[in-house]
């Protein structure tokens, strides 16, 4: 298992949207491109175990998003989807990418939605690709809410999405967090010691714990824009 450190180490800094964000690029490069987007409430290290394997057959790109993992946490941003959206298209435009494929996790998917989204004009049509705007080839959508009417949100989630998420988040212990991941995960397949310590402190950094109510917010906004 890669540490949370070495992760980092491997990776490097950009200024995107006027926000630094953590970025890592890796896999065998000139192959097809595979973007990868986390999940809630974790980063781009969500993708550590798998990375060597994808990167036998593609050139990965991945990125910690706003108010995540390494980048930035803004007390005062919105954490808009269609503003974490354009981190990706505007870091895949840093690297003149022409076409990519997307494999998503948790909130990740509706990131992915959300690109999906932007090839569409109103009208149902595909639009013509660009460079700042390249055609997504594939889709492969791990665990998360597609839908927003079926998605059944934990007690945890309901609370941080509630008037209550600013004292929720401050009560967030490590303990707690572990509890919820070991639900998460399942009597048979528990998180290991390392995993859980690498996620709280992705989790701490920048006190990115008191960003969460906002974050969780995309659960309204997948809502608000389900017929999108």
């Amino acid at each position: 298992m890669m540490s949370l450190e070495d992760w980092k180490t491997s990776g490097e800094f950009v200024h995107l949207s006027g926000h630094q964000i953590f970025v890592r690029r890796g896999g065998k490069i000139g192959a097809p491109v595979l973007l990868l987007i986390h999940g809630f409430p974790s980063a781009s290290w969500d993708w550590e175990g798998v990375w060597d394997t994808l990167g036998q057959h593609y050139e990965l790109l991945t990125l910690d998003m706003l108010g995540f993992g390494f980048s930035d946490k803004p007390s005062d941003a919105a954490y808009l989807i269609r503003e974490q959206a354009e981190l990706f298209l505007t870091y895949l435009a840093k690297h003149k990418v022409s076409s990519y494929h997307i494999l998503a996790h948790d909130y990740g998917d509706t990131v992915a939605q959300e690109l999906l989204a932007r090839m569409i004009d109103e009208q149902g049509e595909r639009r013509r690709a660009g460079p700042k705007d390249p055609p997504i080839k594939s889709v492969c959508f791990l665990n998360g809410g597609l839908f927003p009417e079926t998605h059944k949100p934990v007690l945890i989630q309901k609370l941080l999405l509630s008037p209550l998420g600013p004292l929720v988040a401050k009560l967030t212990t490590k303990k707690k967090f572990a509890a919820n991941f070991n639900r998460i995960f399942g009597p048979d397949t528990p998180p290991s010691i390392e995993l859980i310590d690498g996620l709280w402190a992705s989790l701490e950094l920048n006190s990115g714990v008191s960003v969460m109510p906002k974050l969780i917010d995309y659960m309204l906004q997948r809502r608000d824009n389900r017929a999108r």
